[in-house]
């Protein structure tokens, strides 16, 4: 691979301007212990967000958005302090600010998500912060309380930041394709429950009770964000059952016909998950990576709409100023 390195800003600071670097490789067995301590980390933090933020529907006062640095909690508007927590994948440091100018910085680094969790409590408490979360982790299978768990232990700084950076290519092509949506739509945001990042567009109508049945997640929360007739689609960095990073999209409730739709080459509807996956490794490798995502995000979307016979003529306009 070339290795061009080039400089910039603070003098120890080199950004890798290699072939490549803009989609970096994410192999899902060489990072997943890290992967599963982030996971746990980031799901502290938004439950933090979570206990101070007033209820939005579809649980959208829950999620991380990606910044220019890593995931942001975005300003939690609480009384009696505002405040705000960052993960940086670049200093690998997470950063809690106040509106008052207080400031607490603890270092990324290989700890337990026992002591993550005691000196984040520890911190938010130093600045007049006091927070009690529900401390069992959601939708992942064999959970841990977090002030118990010891078992995942592991950062590695170089795939926290290629996490980062290949959830910024996903939200720019999510954003892209968002744009062109005027019905009701979410943000592009992280989802720390499920660990993915999502945007999901409405039709407006109501949609049939949803089964619940998510690891860890009370059934009203599920049929709360399900509650009207949904195309989702957003980017995974995999799990065992699906060992390798991945863009997938789904529909809810799902239309007659939606697993035979034509999408793009190397897409593929999952039995088991019942949603559609496009490798994150065959839009990386592409000639086009863009065109090839956003061929998917549309395929599947339109799928959706014309099989569910939404009312595209009143929910979409081209990309661009109206």
């Amino acid at each position: 691979m070339d290795t061009n390195l080039e400089t910039s800003g603070h003098p120890d600071k080199r950004v890798l301007k290699a072939a490549g670097a803009e989609w970096p490789a994410l192999p899902f067995a060489e990072w997943k212990d890290t992967y599963a301590t982030l996971h746990m980390w980031t799901q502290i933090v938004g439950k933090i967000r979570l206990s101070h933020s007033p209820w939005i529907n579809h649980s959208w006062h829950v999620p991380l958005y990606v910044t220019s640095r890593g995931l942001t909690t975005s300003l939690i508007t609480s009384k009696p302090l505002s405040f705000q927590i960052d993960f940086d994948f670049v200093d690998h440091s997470l950063i809690i600010d106040t509106v008052t100018g207080d400031r607490r910085v603890l270092p990324l680094a290989a700890r337990s998500v026992a002591d993550f969790f005691a000196e984040v409590t520890r911190a938010l408490a130093e600045v007049g912060i006091e927070t009690r979360i529900n401390t069992m982790p959601c939708e992942v299978s064999n959970p841990i309380p977090f002030e118990q768990d010891r078992a995942h232990q592991s950062y590695d700084p170089e795939y926290a930041n290629r996490l980062w950076r290949a959830l910024v290519q996903a939200a720019r092509i999510l954003n892209q394709f968002r744009a062109a949506y005027i019905g009701k739509c979410s943000p592009v945001h992280f989802f720390w429950g499920s660990f993915d990042l999502a945007v999901t567009r409405f039709s407006g109508r109501r949609a049939p009770p949803h089964p619940g049945g998510v690891p860890y997640l009370p059934d009203w929360v599920a049929r709360e964000a399900y509650s009207h007739e949904v195309s989702s689609c957003g980017f995974w960095p995999g799990s065992e059952l699906l060992p390798y990073p991945a863009f997938y999209a789904y529909a809810y409730p799902e239309p007659a016909g939606y697993p035979m739709a034509k999408v793009p080459p190397h897409a593929s509807y999952n039995q088991a998950l019942h949603e559609f996956i496009l490798p994150y490794d065959k839009v990386r490798e592409a000639q086009a990576p863009d065109t090839l995502l956003l061929e998917f995000l549309q395929a599947t979307y339109g799928a959706a709409a014309d099989l569910g016979t939404w009312d595209r003529a009143s929910l979409e306009r081209p990309a661009g100023l109206p």
